[in-house]
């Protein structure tokens, strides 16, 4: 089977992650196949924030559980956080940086590192306590984070494939 395939195929959301680091060379294979993305008419509007401590994402995390209620909330402990952002006024950037995390998913996949999207700060990332953590990283207020990346390496046996339902029609 083709390579590309048979990792689309194969690839799960890894939802615990060993305490080791990532190599940094992976890293920044996993962030260049997210900067080749397609992206609206070009325009790349995004930025890309790669966070690679993991008390700065516990901290991070801490606050959104607060935010929403959810007492203990750990985004799964990531070794690395990559936070796709954009400009609020950008046509595509939802769009754009879906197709971000996709590459991030499948670049991860293949180099045998684990891969959740975190979703829960789309709706907060302005709320005050937040916005104090994103400003320190030097995201910009202009910009909306529609979700982040958790990478690590797998702390559990991958789950087998299952069969995908959904609706096909085929018009010939």
């Amino acid at each position: 089977m083709n390579p590309t395939i048979e990792t689309i195929l194969n690839r799960r959301s890894t939802r615990s992650f060993l305490q080791k680091p990532l190599n940094d060379e992976d890293i920044q294979t996993i962030v260049k196949c997210a900067l080749h993305a397609p992206s609206g008419m070009g325009r790349q509007t995004w930025k890309f924030t790669v966070i690679e401590n993991r008390e700065k994402i516990q901290q991070l995390a801490e606050v959104i559980g607060k935010e929403l209620g959810r007492e203990g909330y750990n985004m799964y402990a990531p070794e690395v956080l990559i936070i796709p952002s954009n400009e609020q006024d950008s046509p595509f950037g939802m769009e754009d940086n879906a197709c971000a995390m996709e590459n991030i998913y499948l670049a991860a996949e293949a180099l045998g590192i684990g891969c959740v999207w975190i979703n829960q700060i789309r709706t907060i990332c302005q709320a005050p306590a937040i916005r104090e953590i994103l400003d320190a990283w030097e995201i910009p207020s202009s910009h909306v984070i529609y979700g982040m990346a958790a990478l690590g390496y797998r702390d559990d046996t991958p789950i087998q494939p299952k069969e995908r339902i959904g609706k096909v029609n085929y018009i010939r």
